[in-house]
């Protein structure tokens, strides 16, 4: 429909040229938008408000100009003007059900398209610290950046879906003191440990594991376990092994795969942090105050300027940023997003200024920051805090393991990420319409029963039949759904946008209740089920309900969530 009305609307342009409207070289943005109350029509434009300065009329005249110069459409069944001048467009039924076509014809492609134009795109997300287990928040952050990779290859980037790993700094040298406080049978009630050393069961498993000479395959390097528990380095060097190791597999059990590792280490090793601060340096961006380095963010819009190398030596976290994002606009990335925890806020001024610093051509607002707030965890009205094996927290294991990866998945990513979110454990186990992942599959689950319900009648169901009888559907219920699928791509390319998946699980739960409906529909009136003795109406409902089926699995396919065909 919507492609349809946007032609139509071009040709009224060119036609208000002809007449002397418009110049001949004017060109209009066009936007044509579902409308949220059905009592308003399908769609609707703004167009004539656009153009009520360019014409010189008011925009309900402009409205009505646009109106006339309109070609004759049978897609169009009716047209008013609202308000101060929006014209809302009622299509025809054909025009309506056209989208059913789209949805068979396109099958799993339907709400894709090449906006990205295959221009590369890298994704960072979850980059945690190999210094335990993943917990909660890690999981958030793998969902959202997971989903929002899967939008990104729908509307045709080309992806990279990078981890970083924070394994340099004192966080990793904490993890070796306490790994080997354990392999020498320390606890954390004996005298001499640390605050912060890491007291999880977590650290026991991996200090059996080096006293033994364990075989650690990360992804990629092979580990032994020494044995030794005074050689500090070799137990730092298995435990970032082991921990990485267990931090991919709980990732590879959430279905979140990635294509390149990169680690914080390298970019020391490399060279790339020194050279970095060197041409900072160079470029004038820099001075030396009290013994340290500061770097001038406040000539690009910082509140004040940041310590880039502290007086007793070392650099603060944000310098190893900036050269790593430096490497990534060299590797080609013409869109960077980081999707990170809410405490990285602090972090975006300071790193976009140090880029900017370099004088390298990286866009002002390289990169993009999608950054999610906190998870809380509840069962029976109470909050869980701790795991048994993490000790302090609780982890994205401890979640796939009770409520599983669908529900996971789901519920991490339905909720806007800058919104703090609240995981009902019970919720999400149960299986009742209030449970969203469960009612957006028991739709897809409920289609596909009816699908072999009727091969159970021995009736045959023929799709070629129901779209030469698409015209049949115009009931209520069948209009809405219609109306409904319509707007999945638009939806699909908004997310993939904006960096919101939460919008494809909201739009998933409302087309789901709008199948939910039909159905029960048919249970108190026989007339309006699926599968009727008239055979053209049988047919076509059908193919409305198949075409559903479609774009219900297309949409839990972003989301990274499986479409069961029986529950």
């Amino acid at each position: 429909m919507k492609d349809t009305l946007l032609q139509l609307l071009q040709q009224a342009i060119a036609q208000l040229k002809v007449e002397g409207l418009l110049e001949n070289d004017f060109e209009a943005r066009l936007q044509v938008t579902h409308t949220k109350d059905k009592s308003h029509g399908d769609l609707a434009t703004n167009l004539a408000m656009m153009l009520a300065k360019p014409i010189g009329k008011s925009p309900r005249d402009v409205a009505q100009l646009i109106i006339n110069a309109l070609p004759e459409s049978q897609a169009i069944k009716k047209v008013d003007i609202a308000g101060p001048g929006f014209i809302n467009f009622f299509m025809a039924q054909d025009a309506q059900s056209a989208v059913i076509k789209s949805v068979i014809e396109q099958s799993s492609q339907f709400g894709h398209n090449n906006v990205g134009n295959n221009k590369k795109v890298q994704v960072e997300f979850v980059s945690a610290n190999p210094t335990g287990p993943l917990h909660v928040g890690h999981g958030r952050g793998a969902a959202v950046g997971d989903c929002i990779c899967r939008l990104l290859n729908a509307t045709g980037w080309d992806v990279t879906a990078e981890f970083y790993y924070n394994d340099a700094g004192q966080q990793i040298n904490n993890l070796a003191l306490s790994v080997q406080a354990r392999c020498k049978n320390k606890t954390p009630d004996d005298s001499g440990w640390q605050d912060d050393w890491y007291r999880g069961e977590y650290i026991v498993d991996v200090a059996n594991d080096y006293m033994t000479k364990a075989s650690i395959d990360a992804e990629d390097q092979h580990v032994t376990g020494k044995g030794d528990p005074d050689d500090l380095d070799a137990i730092r060097h298995f435990a970032v092994a082991y921990l990485r190791r267990e931090q991919d597999l709980d990732l590879k059990a959430f279905a979140v795969n990635f294509d390149n590792y990169f680690l914080e280490s390298s970019l020391y090793e490399d060279g790339k942090v020194e050279a970095t601060v060197n041409r900072l340096v160079d470029n004038g961006f820099t001075y030396e105050d009290g013994g340290a380095l500061w770097l001038k963010t406040t000539d690009f819009g910082d509140d004040k300027d940041r310590v880039m190398r502290k007086k007793e030596g070392g650099f603060t976290y944000f310098v190893p940023d900036v050269a790593y994002h430096l490497d990534k606009f060299q590797r080609g990335f013409e869109r960077v997003i980081n999707e990170q925890g809410a405490d990285h806020h602090s972090t975006i001024t300071r790193v976009r200024a140090g880029l900017q610093a370099l004088n390298q051509g990286i866009p002002q607002g390289y990169p993009e920051y999608v950054l999610h707030q906190m998870v809380t965890v509840m069962r029976g009205g109470e909050e869980v805090k701790i795991s048994k094996r993490a000790g302090s927290y609780v982890t994205l294991r401890d979640l796939i393991d009770e409520v599983g990866r669908d529900a996971t998945r789901y519920f991490l990513a339905a909720r806007r990420a800058e919104s703090q979110l609240t995981f009902d454990i019970e919720l999400a186990k149960s299986q009742t319409n209030d449970n969203p992942v469960f009612y957006i599959q028991y739709a897809h689950a409920r289609i596909c029963s009816t699908l072999r319900e009727i091969v159970k009648q021995s009736r045959e169901y023929s799709q070629e039949i129901g779209v030469e009888n698409l015209n049949l559907l115009t009931l209520e219920h069948e209009t809405q759904i219609m109306d409904k699928m319509s707007q999945f791509p638009d939806l699909v390319n908004a997310a993939a946008n904006n960096c919101e998946p939460h919008v494809i699980a909201h739009y998933l739960r409302e087309l789901a209740a709008l199948l939910h409906g039909y159905y029960q529909a048919g249970k108190e009136d026989e007339s309006l089920r699926w599968i009727v003795e008239d055979n053209n109406v049988c047919q076509a409902r059908l193919t409305l309900i198949t075409a559903v089926r479609q774009v219900l699995a297309n949409g839990l396919e972003l989301l990274g969530v499986s479409a069961p065909e029986s529950m």
